[in-house]
């Protein structure tokens, strides 16, 4: 859980949307561009299980992700 609570704080600080994530079969999805963030935290979130997502509008993780 540290990890997925660690990863979520990055994201908040390129912003606080009403509705962050969306869930979809094995699939995590943080709403926060991946333009926006510095190459130091894309560094981190990937090693924390997040990466960007194709559309290039949000970052997906499997490691969280379930429905």
């Amino acid at each position: 859980m540290s990890n997925l609570i660690e990863a979520l704080q990055i994201f908040l600080k390129y912003g606080d949307p009403i509705r962050p994530t969306h869930c979809s079969h094995d699939e995590l999805l943080v709403c926060t561009s991946p333009t926006l963030v510095s190459d130091e935290d894309k560094s981190r979130l990937k090693e924390l299980g997040f990466f960007p997502c194709d559309s290039d509008d949000c970052f997906k993780s499997y490691r969280f992700g379930s429905c």
